[in-house]
């Protein structure tokens, strides 16, 4: 018999949320040092976000334009030759981006063909979004669980704080300080009834923010490899579902699976958010790749940061 499923739920009690909380510090040390290397690898081959606006960090000198006025010329820079140039600052504009990463039972699959289970991937991507967002100079919090801080060493912070309140981080997240034009990165395995996930969604849309969605999926969720029978048990509730030829049922998944996706995708589409799905077996450094762009063409296009 195969057993499809993520480790049966430990039993109720008072010792659950503990061993949880176990669970999460004893991995969040390697995490983190996992996250900062993969962030370190996507800003090697990335030219930067800087543009030119109101700051206090240079940038670079330009040439001085015909009807500019004459107080923006350098004329330390200008006394070495014969021409004017004019000393343009970085754009600095911090801006709030929420971060959240559903940790709850079912993240903690991990198939033999995946490197890592769902929830170490969810907390390596948030951890490793917060050090290149930091090292940007933007604000970043964990919606629902702290407040943001402009800092350096945010993915650390963010890490205490996920250690203490990891287990408060399960489904979908409480989104009730949302801002106009602030930004929230989702991840999780969006296992939620759909119809919970198009409420949390309507519910950003009327407060004006931007939302960025990364599905993550164990490659057997993705190909559903069972045949024979098989036991699928729901690590949430203890449900335990028993097919006695899953082979059979394999279509009907793979449709179910992709109808939520096309839904998904086309509502990030309407309203210009983005949506990503990212498979366990796959390095980190894609989705993360994918959503640093994204995030910095809002940021070239007047957008969020």
């Amino acid at each position: 018999m195969t057993e499809a499923a993520s480790p049966a739920p430990s039993p109720p009690g008072a010792d659950r949320p503990l061993a949880e909380a176990k669970t999460l510090a004893d991995s969040l040390p390697g995490l983190l040092v996992e996250a900062r290397r993969i962030a370190t690898t996507v800003l090697a081959g990335w030219h930067g976000r800087r543009r030119a606006g109101p700051g206090e960090t240079f940038w670079q000198f330009r040439p001085f334009l015909a009807g500019e006025a004459p107080g923006r010329i350098d004329w330390r820079r200008s006394a070495r030759d014969d021409h004017l140039y004019v000393r343009e600052r970085e754009w600095e504009a911090a801006h709030t981006i929420w971060l959240a990463a559903d940790l709850s039972r079912s993240m903690e699959f991990r198939s033999p063909l995946a490197t890592a289970s769902k929830r170490d991937r969810a907390v390596v991507l948030l951890l490793a979004v917060a050090e290149l967002l930091a090292g940007a100079g933007e604000r970043i919090g964990l919606i629902g669980l702290s407040d943001p801080v402009l800092a350096r060493n945010a993915a650390e912070r963010l890490a205490e704080t996920l250690l203490h309140r990891g287990r408060d981080s399960v489904g979908l997240p409480d989104t009730r300080r949302l801002t106009r034009f602030a930004d929230l990165v989702m991840i999780g395995d969006l296992l939620d009834p759909l119809g919970e996930i198009d409420a949390k969604l309507a519910d950003c849309a009327r407060a004006g923010a931007t939302v960025h969605l990364i599905e993550i999926r164990d490659p057997v969720e993705e190909t559903f490899p069972y045949a024979g029978r098989a036991e699928f048990r729901d690590p949430e509730s203890g449900t335990v579902y028993v097919a006695g030829r899953a082979e059979q049922i394999a279509d009907d998944y793979r449709r179910h699976l992709a109808a939520r996706r096309d839904h998904l995708a086309s509502t990030c589409r309407r309203l210009g958010w983005s949506y990503l799905v990212h498979r366990t077996d796959r390095p980190a450094t894609e989705p993360l790749l994918a959503l640093h762009a994204r995030l910095s063409d809002r940021s070239l296009a007047g957008g969020a940061i």
